[in-house]
């Protein structure tokens, strides 16, 4: 018989809709604050692959985390969780937990005692228009399988390849590779689901359909190690006048030193601050290409020889879309992934 509040649908929600914050900032409980909703689906540094946050300009200081976002009905549609500051106090840019988010997690809870998230076993990156441009896709739409975990993972039984562009999960379109992951993550375990992919057969880009039973989510996954980068390698280098890299082949001793035995592409050993992918971010913020990092393709072309990639770049001109395929390290986990870098020659 205790009093409750209505959760509401944070699906709903629009940008430039008023909103509530109730908390106890400071330790002064009961605390309401007002403001609109600034952005949904905001990714934060401290979120993991599964949240995406609602952002708004309603004030949430220390103290507020766990307290309700409300709309002008009544209902829950977030519960306050982060905010941006630079003196840790409110700067007018809070996050809260989208209220489906939680009521996912405590419906999983309830019944299994744990969470249960659905799992493909891919490494995914977002279609941008440079991709849609280079690949001849129809719309700058889908999420591409840059790195397959293991072959017999979900996406790998199903016949699904590094390179498909996933354009839809479920029977609904898949928006860009969070769009996917979010679907796949809120899917059931265990269940078959039906994908639509292209792949690239040649020159041309085939529509395919497939089926895939998703397994459960590990808890952690399983991604090599790398030692520290170090400055000095010693090896052969071209500069590349156009893109403005340092390069130089993946040699033994490279091989050895960044744990990437087995790995093609060229090395990455400078990125000049006058380039144009020195400005180029990634979908988290970060520089989308770093040294450390490896270059295995570019536009469709593997790049496993300097003279591979010279070719290859002396093709490109001013207006040209360029997608790159790059094996990125991680600095901070000591980690190398398969990501895509898309951007236009200025």
């Amino acid at each position: 018989d205790l009093p409750v509040i209505k959760l509401g649908d944070s699906s709903a929600i629009e940008v430039g809709e008023w909103v509530l914050a109730i908390g106890s900032p400071f330790g002064l409980e009961q605390t309401v604050t007002a403001g609109i909703i600034s952005k949904v689906q905001r990714e934060t540094p401290f979120s993991t692959p599964f949240q995406k946050f609602i952002q708004t300009d309603a004030s949430i200081n220390r103290g507020n985390s766990g307290g309700p976002l409300i709309n002008l009905r009544g209902e829950v549609v977030g519960i306050n969780s982060q905010i941006a500051t630079t003196d840790g106090n409110s700067s007018g840019i809070g996050f809260a937990l989208p209220s489906n988010d939680a009521l996912y997690v405590f419906q999983q809870i309830l019944a299994n005692g744990i969470v249960k998230r659905g799992y493909l076993g891919v490494v995914l990156d977002s279609v941008k228009r440079e991709f849609a441009a280079v690949y001849n896709l129809p719309s700058a739409n889908g999420a591409i399988i840059t790195e397959m975990r293991d072959k017999d993972s979900p996406a790998g039984k199903s016949g699904l390849l590094v390179n498909d562009i996933i354009i839809e999960f479920g029977g609904k379109k898949v928006e860009n590779a969070q769009d996917l992951i979010t679907k796949v993550a809120g899917s059931e375990p265990g269940k078959d689901y039906p994908v639509t992919y292209f792949r690239e057969v040649g020159v041309n880009i085939e529509k395919k359909n497939t089926t895939i039973k998703l397994a459960e989510r590990p808890s952690k996954d399983k991604i090599f190690d790398n030692d520290t980068l170090k400055k000095k390698l010693g090896d052969p280098i071209v500069e590349v006048s156009l893109l403005g890299l340092t390069l130089t082949e993946i040699t033994p001793a490279i091989a050895k030193l960044q744990g990437i035995e087995g790995k093609k592409g060229v090395f990455v050993k400078e990125v000049s601050v006058d380039s144009i992918l020195s400005e180029i971010t990634n979908s988290n913020g970060g520089i989308a290409l770093k040294v450390g990092d490896i270059i295995q393709r570019l536009n469709r072309t593997e790049v496993t020889t300097l003279k591979a990639f010279t070719d290859a770049e002396k093709k490109l001109k001013k207006g040209d879309a360029v997608v790159l395929n790059i094996l990125s390290v991680d600095r901070f986990s000591k980690t190398y992934q398969n990501r895509i870098v898309q951007f236009t020659i200025q």
